[in-house]
């Protein structure tokens, strides 16, 4: 079995996950400092969100030099330093990849304006006004607004499908693949492990590029620019070109991503990607017009979604399994009590994520059970995105700025970015921070957690410790108690274990039959014959755990947000 499929992926944001040098942003030396601390937890893979050089509209994933490191992480030599260190103890590297656009401060951009017959103009995509003199179509960007904006020395328009200081690059012309080929072997030649591909499926787009079709979403366009008609192609070139000839680990990020094509994209024969990122899981609470259009979360709702992509992509194709990254809002305030039941909420989403069958991906603080920043002011916000909507909902929408801030305040990217807790006194180790600290850090953080055994960092470490312990946690999945309205109830099996999986994700007791349930085949009679170990739980004290535990499947009670591991094991 490829070694990845039992690995744990750890995903740094740097900006905010350690300050080296006390200037108030994150840096490569203070990642380097950390990484004893990764190591304990048990990471196998550390995902680096960017740190090329940048003009940082959009923190980094607007580069400027995709063979450089940004002045405020470090340097070049800090970099090599901190991947020694990793490979050191054991653990990889992948890098972000973002290849649908560049920054506008790229020399290929400075370049490509200087006029139509710059060498590198057709390496972005540009068209002349409509008619009427607006933009070429009706494409609109992921962060608001139209997806073009007017060059006025050369009359014409360039293509952003996100920031306008973020052009996309023209996948069309073979040149530009080739300086993009050249690139990732710089990398993997450097000793990178493997890359996360930003958005890649954005890469191909329609011939023609036409209007799209208006719709209630805010976004229009998207039928001919996500999956686009030569987006396998391009997936193929870049294997045969570079992935091919490296021992690597790749990740896809789709934009509404399908589970057709990230089998596509997965199945092991086609050598494609090792696994993608999909959207439709962390959508389950979003409206009809968007992330900034909430809905109630409804657990069903996200176990429908999860149990689908087990279904149909994990025993073909392979999972990745995360509830929180860069930009998501903390899943233990988005899906948990993150007030009354805040730690049994940590603890139960860990347990679910990690009891699937996939690969996890840890996002940093998600190991303590960081919770979303109580922002009560738009000056408070950092990311463009956030304030872009702000902008739009209160002029375009006429919102008022009360409400305005209640759906930022629902799925913002800045609650994912504010600084680790690393201790409760977070000036001293992270002092005048580029976006403040969550006031929670005095009782929420790392340094309280390591000297507590039975903490949410524990109940991690121990989670990430078992998938690779136990075969099981890479044998076959199934569902179980699908009628009850919001219970997850699985199980994992292979030939010498079986691994069940409960979890409770509201205020209130439940109580479930599994009598009648179907457990995996050939497992039926020893479930009723001999007691399981209980290995991980939510609310019971892990310092006395694991330990054999009575089990009755005519009757299971699940406390609120109790989630447990229970292993039956033949060997």
């Amino acid at each position: 079995m490829a070694w990845w499929k039992n690995s744990i992926v750890y995903q740094i944001y740097p900006r905010s996950f350690a300050d080296g040098n006390n200037d108030g942003v994150g840096d490569i030396p203070g990642i380097i400092e950390r990484i004893p601390y990764l190591a304990e937890l048990g990471v196998d893979v550390v995902w680096l969100s960017p740190v090329y050089r940048s003009p940082m509209d959009d923190n980094g994933y607007d580069i400027s030099d995709y063979q450089d490191i940004h002045p405020e992480f470090g340097t070049m030599q800090d970099f090599d330093r901190m991947l020694e260190t990793m490979h050191q103890y054991g653990i990889r590297l992948i890098m972000d990849l973002v290849v649908n656009h560049s920054s506008d401060e790229h020399s290929w951009f400075t370049m490509a304006r200087e006029g139509r017959d710059s060498p590198t103009r057709d390496y972005y995509i540009w068209r002349d006004p409509a008619p009427n003199g607006g933009p070429p179509n009706n494409w609109t960007s992921f962060f608001s607004g139209s997806a073009w904006e007017f060059d006025e020395s050369s009359g014409q328009y360039y293509l952003h499908l996100f920031s306008k200081k973020q052009p996309d690059l023209n996948w069309e012309n073979p040149e530009l693949r080739q300086r993009i080929w050249e690139m990732m072997r710089w990398w993997l030649d450097r000793g990178v492990d493997g890359f996360r591909m930003d958005v890649i499926n954005l890469i191909s787009k329609t011939p023609g590029l036409p209007d799209g079709v208006v719709g209630d979403s805010p976004l229009v366009g998207t039928e001919h620019y996500v999956n686009g008609p030569r987006f396998l192609e391009f997936m193929d070139e870049m294997q045969r070109e570079v992935l091919g000839k490296y021992e690597t680990i790749t990740v896809g990020e789709l934009i509404d991503g399908t589970r057709d094509r990230a089998l596509e994209l997965t199945r092991p024969e086609l050598e494609r990607l090792n696994m993608i990122f999909t959207f439709e899981h962390v959508m389950v609470d979003h409206g009809p017009r968007g992330k900034y259009d909430p809905v109630p979360f409804d657990p069903a709702r996200l176990r429908s979604v999860l149990y689908t992509w087990q279904r149909e992509v994990a025993r073909e194709g392979w999972n990745s399994l995360y509830l929180s990254n860069h930009d998501q809002p903390r899943h233990v305030s988005r899906y948990g009590n993150d007030q009354t039941y805040w730690a049994e909420s940590a603890k139960l989403w860990a347990l679910v994520l990690h009891g699937l069958r996939g690969t996890p991906y840890v996002y940093q603080g998600e190991e303590i059970g960081m919770t979303n920043y109580p922002f009560t002011s738009i000056d408070q916000f950092r990311d463009i995105e956030a304030l872009n909507a702000y902008d739009a909902m209160r002029n375009e929408y006429g919102m008022s700025d009360e409400e305005a801030l209640r759906r930022l305040n629902a799925h913002s990217r800045d609650h994912a970015r504010t600084p680790v807790q690393w201790q409760a006194d977070m000036e001293e180790v992270f002092p005048h921070p580029w976006i403040a600290v969550n006031p929670n850090a005095t009782a929420v953080n790392v340094q309280s957690q390591l000297k507590d055994s039975n903490s949410v960092w524990e109940l991690y470490r121990r989670a990430i410790g078992y998938r690779s312990e136990l075969p099981v946690l890479t044998g076959d999945w199934s569902a179980m108690a699908e009628d009850h309205p919001g219970a997850f109830v699985f199980a994992r099996s292979c030939d010498d274990q079986l691994l069940l999986v409960l979890a409770n994700p509201t205020d209130d007791a439940i109580e479930l039959d599994l009598a009648t349930g179907d457990f995996p085949s050939g497992w039926e009679q020893l479930v009723a014959e001999v007691n399981p170990r209980l290995i991980l739980s939510s609310v019971q004290d892990m310092r006395e755990l694991p330990r054999a535990v009575s089990f009755e499947p005519a009757r299971v009670v699940l406390q609120p947000w109790e989630a447990a591991w229970l292993l039956w094991d033949r060997r």
